[in-house]
């Protein structure tokens, strides 16, 4: 049961009803998630923005959401790795691609160090070693494409404890054969 009401788009105060209408134009539906998020425009909006300004960085989109699948893992978020799963599949990730993410592993080598770098970051609460960092470097990725690494798993961190408070309702068909216990 959800613990944060959702806003009804219909019913949601001016800022808030805007908003959810980027949203549902942007991804023909709007999840529950957002609908939660709602519930102060200014939350949503700063998620939308973070989220937004994202997409426009240098990380692929696939890498984007295998970062989102391994911070769901991490975190234990059962919401966002149900969504981060469609929403990898929309970004053209294999089924192989998709479960080896959930372990900060990946098909192509590069992509596999951008995972493993974020699941640093999330197990030692950013406090990386410098080998860790130097691993990624040595994989390809620029001080830049670092900073949009540790931006994505600050991003998924966010959402992955919101939904945790919240215990949002699960509105994406869940993962088969993963358990998370939120």
């Amino acid at each position: 049961m959800p613990r944060l009401a959702t806003v009804d788009p219909a019913t949601a105060e001016a800022p808030a009803r805007a908003l959810l209408g980027k949203v549902e134009r942007a991804l023909g539906t709007t999840p529950n998630m957002m609908r939660a998020m709602a519930g102060s425009p200014a939350v949503l909006d700063a998620y939308l923005q973070f989220s937004g300004a994202l997409s426009k960085g240098r990380l692929p989109g696939r890498v984007q959401e295998q970062i989102a699948l391994v911070a769901a893992v991490e975190n234990d978020c059962g919401y966002c790795l149900a969504a981060h799963t469609v929403l990898g599949e929309r970004a053209g990730l294999s089924a192989e691609d998709l479960a080896a993410g959930r372990s900060a592993r990946a098909c192509d080598p590069k992509a596999e160090a951008a995972l493993v770098f974020a699941k640093a970051v999330i197990t030692n609460r950013g406090f990386v070693s410098d080998d860790d960092l130097a691993a990624v470097r040595a994989a390809g990725y620029s001080d830049g494409e670092i900073g949009e690494i540790v931006a994505a798993v600050a991003l998924n961190t966010f959402t992955n404890y919101f939904n945790s408070v919240g215990q949002t309702t699960l509105d994406f068909p869940a993962v088969p054969g993963v358990t998370i216990s939120h």
